[in-house]
């Protein structure tokens, strides 16, 4: 029961698709509709395969940035497949806000702020733990550090002296450490010291009399006199008597100079009325976030200002009105929600009666141990394990991949496979429909040949397993019919695993392979020589078309008038001309030689 309760603040699985991933969102609020649906507003996290390679590659750099400051190599000794799984459990907190359904809640999970004290390796120990240390916005597509980190070592923290000795002496020069403000051994009373703070009050509000700004802002006596009554006024009322030596007669003359009453006012006072009410607007977007506060809102305004401003803005009536007038609306709202467990089959879900086993991962089905369901070959593309008790379809459909039921949960969770695979770099994902079966993007109504072409030229070179393989696997791969049907996909890791696992087989039985023999260089010269290329005849009058242009077009023949084939199909030159526009018709040659030689 208390599993499926969820409450404001729970960190949550929400599935928006059922191949996708899980999202993972922050219930702030949970809201009841007009239809009686409850709708959860929630803040998003975004996960690696979220946001784009190059704030990827900042927050590689980040996180170096902090291994070197914490000086702690732990994630340097982590194996490859630790270090590609922890990548799957680091978030980016963002501060934009959306509202779903309750309904699509899929579970609780753990999000926290990544403690510097803490070991890597442990958030790999605990299932449904992430962590996050950046700030994503994803309207401006920018990274930030959190502010809320804990910042830990002597250049944040004061280093403590020895304690001294009975009788130890401090060598340090008190006067240069600390300066004194206040005397509580004073000859003045605290009547006197009562009466002094009242006559700088008066001083205060007669100061603010003879302001304009300060008139307009307060435009009564009792406004001006509160406003004389704040602590400012109170703080400068003492520290001009520490000044003057606790003289009364001389602070009061301190309090009224030659040029006229001194008027002390605060951040409070110093605020106009609409730019606290862009303090309170900013205050509700962004919470206790001063330095957002003031780029977005208040960019006048110093830092300190601000701060200043905010602590004493709590103790008006504003705020307390404010904070009374949230809690009556979260009184209203609702405190928690109850969502049942979701049982409805995934559609990604293979039924095995479905599926061929030839055209699984490129190997024949392989039958499991009692009680499960046949292994369709090697066909998790995360562990290659062959047999599950439930598979699910992942990836593009045309690369026909499953997943293993643990793998699949991994994959709905973690946003990633256990172990990095041959589309781990492509940034996977079940409806990639824009993908050709060779990984091409497809544009131009699905045909791969216009992004075959390359701005770099590329060499292909196949290794040592990849040669052995298609010896040895030949009844897997079937070269013949890979060779008349181009864009089949092939599943290279599936066959390579199978090449393994025969390969000590065929050290015992090796393939019987062709030699061929080579002839000595000097001999085919000399054949070359007794036997010369025979001229080519020239071709037929009227076989290339004259279009002023330095390359001849060589006329085809078309096959099949209604529908042209490969070998029959017409250039673009021949339909459209050069420049886009109908050739004109030419005369053979003959024609013209005849003309030409009736005008002579």
């Amino acid at each position: 029961m208390a599993a499926n309760m969820y409450r404001v603040g729970d960190y949550v699985y929400f599935e928006n698709s059922s191949s996708n991933p899980l999202l993972i969102r922050r219930i702030e609020e949970l809201n009841k509709t007009a239809n009686g649906n409850v709708e959860a507003k929630v803040v998003c996290f975004y996960r690696r395969r979220d946001i784009s390679s190059t704030l990827i590659a900042l927050a590689d750099k980040h996180a170096r940035e902090m291994e070197e400051e914490m000086e702690n190599p732990e994630i340097v000794d982590l194996p490859e497949k630790q270090k590609h799984q922890l990548r799957h459990r680091e978030l980016f907190l963002s501060r934009q806000l959306e509202s779903l359904p309750a309904t699509h809640i899929r579970g609780k999970c753990c999000v926290t702020l990544l403690n510097e004290t803490e070991a890597l390796k442990s958030y790999l120990d605990r299932e449904d733990t992430f962590f996050y240390s950046l700030v994503y916005d994803p309207q401006q597509k920018t990274l930030l550090a959190d502010k809320g980190e804990i910042r830990v070592g002597n250049k944040y923290q004061a280093d403590i002296t020895d304690l001294l000795k009975e009788g130890e002496e401090d060598g340090r020069d008190q006067s240069k450490l600390e300066e004194k403000v206040w005397d509580p051994s004073s000859p003045l009373t605290e009547k006197q010291i009562d009466q002094f703070l009242v006559v700088a009050r008066s001083v205060g509000t007669f100061a603010r009399a003879l302001d304009c700004s300060s008139s307009v802002r307060q435009p009564s006596l009792h406004m001006s006199a509160a406003a004389a009554s704040r602590d400012i006024t109170l703080f400068h009322a003492m520290d001009t008597l520490h000044k003057t030596g606790y003289d009364m007669s001389r602070a009061i003359a301190a309090l009224v100079p030659q040029g006229g009453p001194v008027l002390c006012r605060d951040e409070m006072e110093e605020w106009s009325a609409s730019e606290a009410n862009l303090f309170e607007e900013a205050l509700e977007k962004y919470g206790k976030d001063f330095t957002d506060i003031q780029q977005d809102f208040l960019p006048w305004k110093s830092l300190t200002s601000i701060i200043e401003y905010y602590y004493m803005w709590k103790t008006t009536d504003r705020y307390v009105q404010q904070k009374r007038l949230k809690a009556a609306e979260a009184e209203s709202k609702l405190k928690q929600v109850y969502i049942p467990n979701y049982n409805k089959p995934n559609p990604n879900q293979l039924s095995v009666n479905n599926v061929k086993p030839g055209l699984v991962n490129g190997a024949a089905a392989v039958p499991g141990p009692p009680g499960q369901t046949a292994g369709l070959g090697r066909a998790c593309e995360s562990c290659y394990t062959t047999s599950s008790y439930q598979w699910y379809s992942w990836g593009p459909p045309n690369m026909q991949c499953r997943l293993c039921a643990s793998c699949w949960t991994y994959w709905k969770k973690y946003g990633g496979l256990k172990m990095p695979t041959r589309l781990d770099g492509e940034r996977p994902g079940p409806n990639r429909n824009n993908m050709s079966p060779h990984g091409l993007p497809l544009r131009h109504s699905g045909s791969p040949k216009f992004a075959v072409k390359t701005r770099q030229a590329f060499y292909l070179q196949t290794s040592q397993l990849t040669r052995a393989a298609r010896r040895i696997c030949q009844d897997l791969l079937r070269p013949r019919y890979l060779a008349r049907h181009p864009y089949t996909p092939v599943n290279t890791t599936a066959i390579k695993a199978e090449c393994a696992v025969r390969l000590p087989e065929m050290t015992k039985n090796p393939v019987p392979s062709k030699q061929s023999v080579r002839k000595p260089l000097e001999s085919v010269v000399r054949y070359l020589e007794a036997h010369p290329c025979p001229l080519k005849p020239d071709p037929p009058r009227g076989a290339t078309i004259s279009t002023g242009s330095l390359t001849p077009i060589k006329s085809s023949p078309i096959l099949n008038n209604g529908s042209p084939t490969i070998l029959g199909k017409r250039t673009y030159e021949q339909h459209n001309g050069l420049d886009g526009t109908k050739p004109k018709a030419l005369a053979p040659h003959y024609l013209l030689a005849n003309k030409e030689t009736r005008e002579i």
